[in-house]
């Protein structure tokens, strides 16, 4: 660390604190001219990736992901902690299992499998749009392994 006054590069650090979640407040002394200030370190995150289907990359938003699940929870008994918990739950397990670039199809099935179990009709909402349901018989195709496992 160069000091903003003498430019020598040798400081001693009198007092190290968290500022804010992942800051680090340090106040520090030149070991050349005397003099104290103030330094701020901060955690550099790379930020995630999304591979879109076309290839694209796009940052990862969370809230497209609150939205989505949102959207395909629309008047069905699945409550605001329930979509936190959900969408808490996959972030934890997109950040776990990759670094840089996550595929928008491992977000998308990581959805559908937790809605699956949260609230079926949710689930058929949220497949047709991920899966591009283009016709009845694509509701019937994914609906039915349910019907089956209900008998």
């Amino acid at each position: 660390m160069m000091c903003p006054f003498c430019r020598d590069g040798e400081t001693k650090v009198i007092d190290s604190r968290l500022s804010q979640p992942f800051s680090v407040r340090r106040r520090r002394e030149c070991l050349a001219c005397g003099k104290r200030y103030t330094t701020y370190e901060k955690i550099e995150e790379s930020p995630l990736k999304v591979i879109k289907k076309d290839g694209a990359r796009v940052p990862f938003d969370r809230t497209k992901m609150v939205k989505g699940v949102e959207t395909a929870c629309y008047k069905r008994p699945v409550s605001p902690d329930q979509i936190e918990a959900i969408v808490s739950q996959i972030e934890a397990e997109i950040y776990e299992n990759f670094d840089r670039e996550v595929p928008s199809r491992f977000i998308g099935e990581q959805v559908s499998a937790v809605l699956k179990d949260v609230d079926q009709v949710a689930f058929v909402r949220f497949a047709s749009v991920y899966r591009n349901f283009t016709a009845a018989n694509d509701f019937v195709v994914e609906i039915e392994p349910m019907l089956r496992s209900h008998d």
